[in-house]
Parts: C-alpha cells; structure tokens; sequence
C-alpha cells in the first residue's frame, strides 16, 4: 500500500496557515533565512500546536516527514 502524497498546500491547511501558492510563497519569504542552528520545529513563528505537530512528524518521519523536510529547506 502507498502512503499518501503530501503537498506544501496540504501542510499547510494542516497548520492552519492559508494554503494557496502566493501564501506559501509570502510565508517563506517572510520568515526565511532561518538560522541553520534552530530546528525548524524551535522557530519563533510556530504556534505551540504547530510546534508539536512538526516535531512528531519528523522525529516518528512520518507521512508528512518529506514536505516538512521541503518546507526546512527553502525556510533556509
């Protein structure tokens, strides 16, 4: 069985944040660089039920482990 197929749109409907492209792309800019010594989880503009999503997500590198890792990326 496949696991299912996240997209930068999706993560971020699932963090609450708007979710269109130009959004995402605002987002980033406004928030990048992110100082390569915090984990992207730490950054100042995570809410706390953000915060926790994001590190059980990548700590368990669950389904949503490749487009968090995308999204750390282009944060940096």
């Amino acid at each position: 069985m496949d696991s299912p197929l996240h997209t930068m749109s999706n993560l971020f409907a699932q963090l609450g944040l708007p979710a269109d492209s130009a959004s995402i792309e605002d987002f980033i800019a406004r928030h990048r660089p992110l100082d390569n010594a915090i984990a992207l989880y730490r950054a100042p503009f995570w809410s706390e039920s953000q915060r926790s999503f994001l590190k059980a997500e990548i700590i368990e590198d669950a389904d949503w482990a490749m487009v968090i890792d995308e999204l750390n990326g282009r944060l940096r």
